[in-house]
């Protein structure tokens, strides 16, 4: 045992902190345990360093009650000391009472003991203790330095608070530290975390001196905002000005093309990279693969990570994983997943993506299962529910993926854009009002209804439910829209019959420098179509080509087909089958037959352009597969009375197993789709709705002039 008096104190603490620095860290406790150190004021000096060496809790706590036998609270040295270790343990509670603890006048004097408390609340992730702290101070009339100011920065940039950093910032500039160039760099995270790149640009120019770590923070920013051409810039800038590059600014270029889609150029950046003798780190080799199209490049890059010894690092391997089940390497996928020892959120996530890609719904169900059964403290997050909740939706499976979000809600996941965005589409498809607009209110609460993605898929629900009023609002509070927001509005309104408006639409899109594609064509002359303006049809077939340079596609001239047919203008509508460039395939000639069955004309058959036997209904009938198109055929038989014909047509599709889908249809009622199929006993309690279709049927007989065909069903 050893007996510590004054006249050996000394020799003793200079023994045990000699221990300590050796990271004998037990045998120097030990020692400390058998100390009584009454009168040794110089002992505090020493305390730092076993403070700074103990490996867990319960040797820092006896450390702690040590300090406190000997008063050593009342400095502010060994105090800030025990919070930074209590905020390194995790226990905040601790720090706290340590802070608390620390008399008035020591606080006032020292700023050291305040940046401790903020930078053990910011490590932990406690950003409101962290501003609550920074007040306190501000109110005791405390001064903040060059560590304090960055630490309150990192922690409103966590939070999101714009104001409160703009706040900091005034506060910075008041003191003088708005040069500090520590401060500098952290508000120029801040600013790129904040999505404040304007801000930080013009910091940035103001900056008197900058390192390293300034151009590497903005090129990080645009990277983090999407902006390929303003971290490109950022980079030039920096060779101009006579820095070179290193692997974060190169990581960070790299990642910034990958965000925005630019895969060819994060390919180039990549070997640009390279031939400049820049050796890949596993962060860059993550990002180029995330964005690697092609196996064979995508193997080379493996082979590329072993031979570096980067093949232990998990998000090299997540990203290779993640390639391998995006190009279908489904077995390649399972073998990296399970050669990580330690699977992390994203590996899981990797397999699991791997699986709805390939449309294999029910392994990543099975996966998915296994990750919340495994250990370790590790759940589904956001991104784990929207691929399994896409995946079902991919299949037709909606009624699962409606279950899925349900328990999502429980295990209170809150969604992000993309789930909200797959739950539209699936409310579109199911055109259920009731549940389009639940979903509506996850996005508001979420404050993620004003994305664009979001509002689009909002569009498309109310349209296909028809709610185009609700659409149409939706619509006009879209900021910034983009094509496929136009195209979604035009759409609607040719679904619901609305022509004019579909062409008012496409005109103020144009006036607005918006330019159509291929798809918003489709919607206009569909929208023609159904509304039987067959003038203004022609000339938006007309314009496509003229004026915006679109050659018509199949879909196109399918829709001329359909809209000149409707018209009754079979002669032009048979020229413009004669006149096709492309081949016409089973819809274009489905669309003129469909047309003249609509009309109870058989008028093709006589015309010598067409041979009718010979030309239409074979051609719609090769290679087809599909039981509406031999039922259109065999109903243009019947309807003109040649049921031997009729009935051979329905004889080769049974030959070929081929049967009609029934016809449904389906009304909601109290959260509740109610399906009819056609020939189907209805329930009793439908009575009351079987009696409202039969009443619509009798008046689109009396007022609308519907005719019967004598077609089979």
């Amino acid at each position: 045992m050893i007996i510590v008096s004054p006249s050996n104190s000394r020799r003793f603490l200079h023994i045990s902190c000699a221990l300590v620095s050796r990271r004998w860290i037990s045998n120097g406790y030990s020692c400390h345990t058998l100390f009584k150190p009454y009168t040794l004021n110089e002992a505090f000096d020493h305390f730092d360093h076993l403070l700074r060496g103990c490996t867990n809790s319960r040797q820092f706590k006896q450390v702690h009650a040590q300090i406190v036998l000997l008063g050593g609270l009342s400095t502010a040295f060994l105090s800030s000391t025990l919070v930074s270790v209590y905020g390194r343990f995790q226990r905040l509670c601790d720090a706290q009472r340590v802070f608390e603890a620390v008399p008035t006048e020591c606080l006032l004097r020292n700023t050291i003991i305040w940046n401790s408390m903020l930078r053990a609340n910011v490590m932990n992730g406690h950003c409101r203790e962290t501003l609550e702290v920074y007040t306190r101070m501000r109110h005791l009339g405390v001064l903040a330095d060059e560590f304090s100011f960055p630490l309150v920065v990192r922690a409103c940039a966590k939070m999101g608070n714009r104001y409160s950093c703009a706040l900091v910032h005034c506060h910075a500039l008041r003191t003088g530290f708005h040069d500090n160039l520590h401060v500098a760099n952290e508000l120029l995270a801040a600013y790129g975390r904040l999505g404040q790149m304007a801000l930080a640009n013009q910091l940035f120019d103001e900056m008197l001196v900058r390192n390293h770590i300034s151009w590497n923070t903005m090129v990080s920013g645009f990277a983090f905002n999407n902006n390929s051409n303003g971290a490109l810039n950022i980079f030039q800038r920096m060779e101009l000005d006579g820095w070179e590059p290193d692997l974060v600014t190169w990581t960070s270029l790299l990642s910034s093309h990958s965000r925005c889609g630019h895969h060819q150029e994060t390919l180039r950046l990549y070997n640009v990279m390279r031939s400049k003798g820049i050796k890949a780190t596993a962060e860059s080799l993550a990002v180029v693969v995330s964005v690697c199209n092609d196996p064979n490049k995508g193997r080379e890059l493996h082979g590329y990570v072993i031979r570096a010894g980067l093949e232990n690092y998990s998000f090299a391997k997540n990203s290779l994983l993640c390639m391998y089940g995006r190009h279908s390497f489904l077995q390649a996928a399972e073998c990296l997943f399970s050669e990580i020892e330690t699977k992390s959120l994203e590996s899981w996530n990797g397999l699991i993506s791997s699986y709805t890609q390939l449309g294999l719904c029910d392994e990543a169900f099975s996966t998915f299962l296994e990750l919340k059964k495994s250990e370790g403290n590790i759940t589904p997050n956001v991104i784990t529910w929207s691929d399994i909740i896409s995946g079902f939706a991919s299949k037709g499976r909606h009624e699962e993926s409606l279950k899925l979000f349900r328990q999502m809600q429980v295990e209170k996941v809150r969604p992000n854009v993309v789930t909200i965005s797959t739950m539209l589409s699936i409310c579109a498809d199911l055109s259920t009002i009731v549940y389009g607009k639940e979903i509506h209110c996850h996005a508001i609460r979420g404050l993620i209804d004003d994305n664009l993605l979001v509002g689009n898929g909002l569009i498309n629900v109310y349209s296909k439910c028809g709610s185009l009023k609700e659409g149409h609002i939706v619509f006009k509070h879209i900021v910034n829209k983009d094509l496929c927001s136009w195209n979604t509005m035009i759409k609607g309104y040719g679904m619901h019959g609305f022509g004019e408006s579909a062409l008012k639409t496409f005109k103020q899109m144009v006036n607005d420098g918006y330019t159509p594609d291929g798809v918003t064509f489709v919607s206009l002359l569909s929208a023609c179509s159904h509304a039987g303006l067959v003038s203004e049809g022609h000339e938006i077939f007309k314009k496509m080509k003229n004026e915006f340079g679109i050659e018509p596609e199949i879909e196109h001239y399918t829709c001329m087909v359909d809209l000149l047919g409707r018209g009754g203008l079979f002669q032009e509508a048979s020229e413009v089958v004669k006149k096709m460039k492309i081949e016409p395939n089973v819809c274009v000639w489905g669309a003129l037959l469909n047309s003249s069955r609509i009309q109870m004309q058989m008028q093709m058959q006589k015309q010598k352009k067409i041979d009718w036997d010979d030309g239409c209904v074979e051609k719609i009938l090769k290679g087809s597969f599909r039981s509406g198109n031999y039922m259109l055929v065999s109903n243009m038989y019947a309807g003109s009375g040649r049921w031997e014909e009729s009935a051979k047509v329905r004889v080769s599709a049974r030959a070929q197993g081929l049967t009609k889908t029934p016809g449904q249809s389906w009304i909601e009622l109290n959260k509740k789709v109610c399906i009819f199929t056609a020939g189907e006993f209805v329930e009793s309690e439908m009575k009351e709705v079987e009696m409202v279709i039969k009443i619509l049927s009798f008046e689109m007989k009396m007022k609308e002039g519907y005719i019967w065909h004598l077609g089979f069903e």
